[in-house]
């Protein structure tokens, strides 16, 4: 199994944008093959962070999940409206950190 934490540091002024437009891309991710779990959280902590946990099968779905025509949609939307995003994929008993 595959986990994944996107930790974003979304612009204050884009944060409801990019909310919102995040729905749609959690519904088209879900109906993905391999796809176990796939959630958005604002934290607690700052409102202006939004965490994304994932859980996928296999890294090949992860893989594929990448490079899916909405992740690419979401990417563009996305990009003007946050800081910046870490993203850790856990496996195996190792941490990769991007």
């Amino acid at each position: 199994m595959i986990y994944v934490i996107a930790t974003t540091q979304m612009k204050p002024e884009g944060r409801e944008a990019f909310i919102a437009g995040h729905k749609e891309c959690i519904a088209e991710t879900r109906k993905e093959k391999g796809c176990l779990s796939y959630e958005g959280h604002i934290s607690i902590h700052d409102p202006n962070v939004y965490v994304v946990v994932e859980r996928w099968e296999t890294r090949d779905d992860l893989n594929a999940h990448a490079r899916a025509p909405h992740m690419k949609k979401w990417r563009d939307y996305s990009t003007p409206l946050k800081i910046s995003t870490v993203i850790e994929i856990i496996s195996d008993g190792k941490v990769e950190k991007f």
